[in-house]
């Protein structure tokens, strides 16, 4: 299950600090340097987060965010999750603040697994009670919980 290797316990922050999107892509690629070590490109992952964005917007659906990108010097697909319980101003496409946050970024060499997550991850987002468990857990381990559940089912369905 794709999803549930993504965004594992460690890669989940509930109580995101950010204010606004640029803030919130440090912090959220600052967890995945913390699982990456040392050799983790933060940097260039940070310059492909702001590059696809500056194309268009990844806040997606009401409350919602994908930012997401291709760095080079990076292994395979990474992801995390951030929740806020303030809302960030993300200059999203319906203009309002968002809320749940999916970042995944892959290596230019992992476009079809990059391609394979985010078709995962849409198809989560459009059930809404995947949205409100997500927002309403407690710890990082029950946010994973919901994951697991909720692409289970998604597998169950196919």
């Amino acid at each position: 299950m794709l999803l549930q290797q993504l965004f594992a316990p460690q890669r989940i922050k509930l109580g995101l600090q950010s204010e606004d999107k640029d803030e919130l892509f440090e912090e959220l690629v600052e967890i995945l340097a913390l699982n990456g070590g040392r050799s983790f490109p933060r940097q260039a992952v940070l310059a492909a987060i702001r590059e696809r964005e500056g194309k268009m917007s990844t806040g997606i659906k009401k409350g919602i965010a994908l930012p997401h990108g291709k760095a080079q010097g990076l292994e395979g697909l990474w992801g995390a999750i951030g929740v806020s319980r303030e809302g960030i101003d993300y200059d999203a496409l319906d203009g309002q603040p968002v809320y749940l946050v999916f970042m995944l970024v892959s290596s230019p060499k992992d476009s079809e697994l990059h391609l394979s997550a985010l078709k995962r991850l849409a198809r989560l987002l459009d059930d809404p009670g995947f949205y409100t468990e997500l927002v309403g857990a407690e710890t990082p381990e029950r946010a994973f919980e919901v994951v697991k559940k909720f692409e289970d089912h998604l597998a169950f369905e196919q």
